[in-house]
């Protein structure tokens, strides 16, 4: 079943939002060579904690998960495509992080993703964090009433693919809400005018993920959290929580720093 929020509801998201909006930007200037991930994760925690915001993180157990998920932001490096748990690892010159950070404020949910190099950056990761970026904008851009979820994944299939770049078969957006995982699934790659067809009150977390080496196939870590590539390479992450209007999309969580939405036209804020 599929919610529609007011817009007061909207804007209690967007509330949610920036605090997410806040914490990845304050993880990604924390980020430096020789910073643990989980001193990241303690930065995020005080952001977090300076809001009065909770996280749908924290302690969240999905049916797949051999125990809860012990920090508030998955933070995933260099072959790990998602889920990573912070850990002692300190970031070295070179590594690709990417970054999920959830927040829960007055009962609602936002969620927002990131990718980012450390140190001298390979020009192949900015290539491949450039894709992410760019697919996020197409599938934002794609999430206007009358459209379809198909429209979206057709978007951001569109730009990974023609880039070269895999995408983690199964794995895509959501819904969000009052919980962090709602109807509808939105998949990063599809068939346009398929699917659920959007209407003005939809909000979805779109979080397009890309591999450099162009295969699909991942397998999990053995903490039974991390997604890592079959043969290696590296992957990106990018993701915003946006709300569907009649007067286009709207990014809850968008950020002074990104360039996801840049130069696209589309309501940030």
């Amino acid at each position: 079943m599929v919610e529609l929020k007011t817009e007061s509801s909207i804007e209690a998201m967007y509330e949610a939002g920036q605090v997410v909006a806040r914490a990845l930007t304050a993880v990604r200037e924390a980020a430096d060579v020789g910073v643990s991930l989980l001193e990241l994760d303690e930065v995020a925690r005080g952001v977090l904690r300076a809001a009065g915001a909770g996280s749908p993180f924290l302690g969240y157990r999905p049916s797949f998960a051999p125990t809860p998920f012990p920090a508030v932001i998955c933070a995933s490096v260099n072959d790990a495509i998602v889920h990573g748990i912070p850990t002692a690892y300190r970031l070295r010159d070179g590594d690709l992080v990417s970054v999920d950070c959830g927040a829960e404020l007055g009962g609602w949910v936002g969620d927002s993703a990131l990718s980012f190099t450390v140190g001298r950056a390979r020009p192949a990761d900015v290539r491949l964090i450039e894709t992410a970026e760019r697919a996020l904008a197409a599938g934002i851009g794609a999430a206007v009433p009358g459209n379809r979820i198909g429209d979206i994944a057709h978007a951001i299939g569109s730009v990974c693919r023609e880039a070269g770049y895999g995408i983690p078969d199964g794995f895509g957006g959501h819904g969000i809400g009052r919980r962090m995982h709602e109807d509808p699934g939105v998949p990063n790659e599809g068939r346009p005018g398929r699917g659920m067809r959007l209407r003005a009150g939809m909000v979805l977390a779109i979080e397009p993920m890309v591999v450099a080496g162009g295969r699909d196939d991942y397998h999990a870590a053995g903490d039974g959290w991390t997604l890592r590539t079959n043969d290696g390479s590296r992957a990106a992450h990018a993701e915003h929580t946006v709300a569907i209007t009649a007067a286009g999309p709207r990014v809850l969580t968008a950020r002074t720093d990104t360039t996801a939405v840049r130069g696209t036209g589309l309501r940030a804020g």
